[in-house]
């Protein structure tokens, strides 16, 4: 082979590029956002909360089975309406209830995008950046030091996307067991926020109000998530403190 001609992309089973699962997510993401942005909203939760409540009485099963697999899409192909959801969940299975089937398929619908997106580009981005100089290989043996806590605190920090959250640890070569586990432990906090927004959403509905979706952001809820960011970025303090006065 010349050493002019370009080496042919990784291929999976079957032929097909390893790419081509990352970029279905992409397509499908786009269309979703085209066609669904009007349908996941407090609005349609609103007018339809009368039918899911006798949905929810009369196939508890089939609602949660239901539930778990909406919420994947949502999350695995980034469509909107993510927040909505997890308010329904509240709506109908209550806080606890609730929470946990929320977490649960977060985390699952995460996954899916960390596999694609190492599959498809992961290995190879963290290779380059493996034999880069400079501050780009510093960064990733940064991330790498201190793995757990970052992770955690790019679950816990409600600033940072969550679709950002899930493609750049899969970028940098995270293992898949500690990207499930600080996902699963990560977004708890925020999901029972709106979980419990959702489970006084009877309430909000007779009153013909609409809920305050930034309460996330009000100092007695953020308060305590700022203090759990601040428990997961201790570790990383200390090793930068031991580090100075072992220099």
């Amino acid at each position: 082979m010349s050493v002019m001609e370009e080496k042919p992309q990784p291929q999976a089973k079957g032929g097909l590029p390893k790419w081509v699962p990352l970029a279905a997510i992409g397509l499908v993401a786009v269309f979703g956002a085209v066609t669904l942005k009007d349908t996941l909203t407090f609005e349609a939760l609103a007018a339809n909360r009368e039918a899911l409540i006798a949905f929810r009485d009369a196939n508890l099963t089939a609602t949660i089975a239901a539930y778990l697999a909406i919420y994947i899409l949502i999350v695995a192909f980034s469509f909107p309406g993510a927040t909505i959801a997890t308010l329904t969940g509240g709506f109908l299975f209550g806080l606890a209830t609730g929470t946990l089937l929320t977490v649960f398929a977060a985390t699952i619908g995460a996954t899916i995008i960390f596999l694609a997106a190492r599959w498809g580009l992961g290995d190879r981005l963290a290779a380059k950046m493996d034999a880069s100089e400079g501050k780009v290989k510093q960064l990733k043996e940064g991330l790498k030091e201190n793995e757990l806590s970052v992770l955690f605190l790019m679950r816990l920090v409600p600033a940072i996307p969550f679709f950002v959250a899930n493609l750049l640890p899969a970028l940098v070569g995270v293992r898949l067991d500690r990207f499930v586990f600080t996902t699963f432990f990560g977004i708890i906090p925020g999901t029972a926020v709106y979980t419990w927004v959702g489970a006084g959403l009877g309430e909000v509905f007779a009153s013909g109000e609409t809920p305050n979706l930034g309460i996330i952001f009000e100092p007695h809820i953020l308060g305590p998530i700022l203090g759990l960011s601040a428990l997961a970025a201790l570790p990383i303090v200390i090793k930068k403190f031991r580090k100075s006065e072992s220099a």
